[in-house]
């Protein structure tokens, strides 16, 4: 192995463990905090501390400009609140018999609950002294009073909001209430069609659109094609290990120490590996169908360059700024995605499994991953490592590593989202199946392209039934990679071809 190939494929690996790592979200985790907390149906309940927990969503103006809607939790003491913001009214903040917004401070909830309930207050917004949402819940030897008002608890940095503008000298209105979530989500439909389209077009994008026809050898020193042949780097059976490794390293690196610094690297990272992709997809699009890929010019100090590529490369820098520049913009995601989509097929072609003996190894070593990060993480760090990764922080920027789509009727304005992860590593798989199937002159039908891409449709439909069920978010490689690799290891099995799938050089 050469020290060029040795570079290329820890290049490969890093950037794979990069993009599952900087946002493993759990498939269709909201874009809020809105799914933080819901009743767990475990926490004590007594007599007076005994109302469900419940999201609580706090609408507030500052000198009459509304800001955007923050989240909080209900205790299982005190008021209930309204499930509708007509049902609820808009109030001033902090003056008697209007909603008293008070810091955590030392005393315990039920505490600080008496002493604003008895100061005439209508309703008690509480910001936290940590940036994250708490249970408000009673011991068995509290004695707790008759509250009447409702209690609302929310992040530091949330709270933080309302108490600069307080300060400020603003006039400041809250209205809060619990809404309900709605019983069908019109997002997941376009999400699943958008995974599994992405899926498809990078496993068969070097033969219908680079066209395999006209692959040349890489240009020589100074010259800059467009698009460029990528180099191939294939992984083999070891790189799971160290995939498990260093992504389980990094995990835990972003789980202790997140932070606005951390956020904005993920960010800029993910920017430049877009303006790859963005330039990649687009070139070969128009090079395949303008044939224009051999025009060029000579640059000053960058030698030979296409004119495709100066003609494509400010186009997509100019989306990279502008998605990077208007992130909190209700239309960023649109950037985000064709970022990501585009980022997502230059990488599967780049990286490439040659037989099922390394997917094998890959994906179950994935699957175990989001099993122990996700499920049995918590019995060692009090919390799942991988969900409180993939909510990141309320402060800077959001992760970016994702495929999302605002929510239909969401009343949380919150995003349905997969982590390119569930996309890469099935990717992987079904590419290797239609280089497979082209190499050994199988058709649609008597091949394993058709069936590995149902199958991977079948598993994220599964996943979005688990999402149903159990009313949280879930690792998609836990429905994905059985029906992916059990789907092509069953059928190789069934035709008597499991040898050569397993021994393959696709």
């Amino acid at each position: 192995m050469t020290s060029s190939s040795s570079s290329r494929r820890g290049v490969a690996l890093l950037l794979l463990s990069f993009l599952v790592l900087a946002y493993r979200a759990p498939v269709a985790a909201g874009g809020n905090a809105a799914s933080d907390f819901e009743e767990d149906g475990m926490s004590p309940k007594f007599p007076g501390c005994d109302n469900p927990f419940k999201n609580v969503k706090v609408m507030y103006w500052v000198d009459g400009n509304e800001m955007n809607a923050l989240t909080g939790i209900t205790a299982r003491f005190g008021g209930v609140l309204p499930v509708t913001a007509s049902a609820t009214q808009k109030l001033p903040a902090v003056l008697a018999g209007s909603i008293a917004v008070a810091e955590r401070g030392v005393c315990t909830y039920l505490e600080k609950a008496s002493a604003v309930d008895s100061s005439g207050a209508t309703a008690m917004l509480l910001v936290n002294d940590k940036n994250a949402l708490e249970m408000m819940a009673c011991t068995q030897n509290d004695k707790v009073p008759d509250l009447k008002i409702p209690i609302v608890l929310v992040s530091n940095s949330s709270g933080l909001k309302i108490f600069s503008a307080i300060d400020g000298g603003a006039k400041v209105n809250i209205l809060m209430y619990t809404p309900t979530k709605a019983a069908f989500d019109g997002a997941i439909p376009f999400l699943w069609l958008m995974a599994v389209s992405t899926t498809a077009c990078a496993a068969v994008w070097t033969t219908v659109v680079v066209g395999e026809e006209n692959k040349k050898p890489p240009p020589a020193a100074g010259d800059q094609e467009a698009p460029a042949e990528p180099e191939i780097v294939e992984l083999e059976a070891k790189t799971a290990v160290l995939f498990i490794v260093v992504s389980s390293c990094v995990l835990l690196f972003l789980f202790f120490f997140t932070s606005i610094w951390s956020a904005w690297l993920l960010v800029i990272m993910f920017c430049f590996s877009g303006l790859q992709g963005l330039h990649f997809v687009t070139s070969s699009l128009i090079v395949r169908v303008f044939k224009c890929g051999d025009a060029k010019v000579k640059l000053p100090l960058i030698g030979n360059v296409t004119v495709v590529t100066l003609a494509v490369l400010p186009v997509a820098l100019f989306v990279v700024v502008m998605w990077a520049t208007h992130q909190s913009s209700a239309f960023a995601w649109v950037g985000q995605n064709l970022m990501g989509i585009c980022m997502m097929i230059l990488v599967l072609q780049i990286v490439q499994m040659p037989n099922i003996k390394v997917a094998s190894a890959l994906l179950i070593s994935a699957f175990l991953y989001d099993i122990f990060w996700v499920f049995i993480s918590p019995l060692i760090f009090k919390k799942s490592v991988m969900i409180t990764v993939a909510k990141g922080t309320e402060e800077g920027p959001s992760l970016p590593m994702v495929l999302k789509m605002p929510k239909e009727f969401d009343v949380w304005n919150g995003y349905d989202m997969i982590g390119f992860g569930d996309i890469l590593f099935p990717g992987l798989l079904v590419a290797f199946s239609f280089r497979y199937d082209r190499s050994h002159g199988k058709g649609l039908t008597d091949g394993y392209f058709l069936y590995v891409m149902i199958g991977y449709a079948f598993g994220l439909s599964f996943t979005y039934v688990g999402l149903y069920l159990m009313k949280s978010g879930q690792p998609a490689l836990l429905y994905l990679v059985p029906c992916t690799l059990g789907t092509i290891t069953l059928l190789g099995a069934q035709r008597g071809e499991l040898s050569q799938l397993w021994n393959a050089k696709a």
